[in-house]
């Protein structure tokens, strides 16, 4: 007598295999468009962060506090001069001269991430993060949405932080040291 030795998967076998690919990629996809709305975030923090030294510097010297495009002309000296927008963001400057803030709004366009563009459609107000100056204690601190609820430069006191604003992004995709 023949032995007869079964060769291959059976229909229960591969539909297992299946089953676990299906869970393993429900795990992963959310997990991946969190990963590139942080991503795509970090590029705003970048910006402010390169914005830091030479503001603080300038707060120092002039007691001013401006943020130009280094496509201008002929910056003046109570100006920093520096990349005020990128691939995914819109704008970077000082939207309120009374206080030592710097915002970054993101763009809502096709190829931002859906996590990052949280309740913003195109026409509707982007959606921001911001950077803030101590004088009091030359501290610097980040924070969500726009500068609005930050103290003026005039009123801060040492300790002060910035305070979320209005339209932040997520709060899953700030960075750690910003939430």
């Amino acid at each position: 007598m023949m032995k007869n030795i079964q060769k291959g998967f059976t229909l229960i076998e591969l539909m297992i295999v299946v089953a676990i690919i299906g869970i393993l990629a429900a795990v992963a996809i959310p997990a991946y468009g969190d990963y590139t709305a942080r991503a795509q975030a970090a590029e705003g923090f970048t910006l402010m962060d390169g914005l830091k030294t030479p503001l603080t510097e300038l707060y120092t010297s002039n007691g001013s506090f401006f943020v130009v495009s280094t496509t201008t002309a002929n910056p003046t000296s109570s100006e920093v001069v520096g990349i005020v927008d990128g691939k995914y963001v819109a704008y970077l400057g000082v939207p309120d001269t009374t206080r030592t803030s710097i915002q970054v709004n993101y763009r809502n366009t096709a190829g931002i991430s859906s996590r990052l563009l949280t309740n913003n459609v195109p026409g509707n107000t982007p959606m921001s993060v911001h950077m803030m100056y101590n004088p009091a204690d030359g501290s610097w601190s980040c924070n969500n949405g726009d500068v609005t609820a930050d103290p003026p430069a005039s009123s801060a006191t040492a300790g002060d932080k910035a305070i979320a604003g209005v339209n932040g992004i997520p709060t899953s995709i700030l960075p750690k040291s910003c939430a």
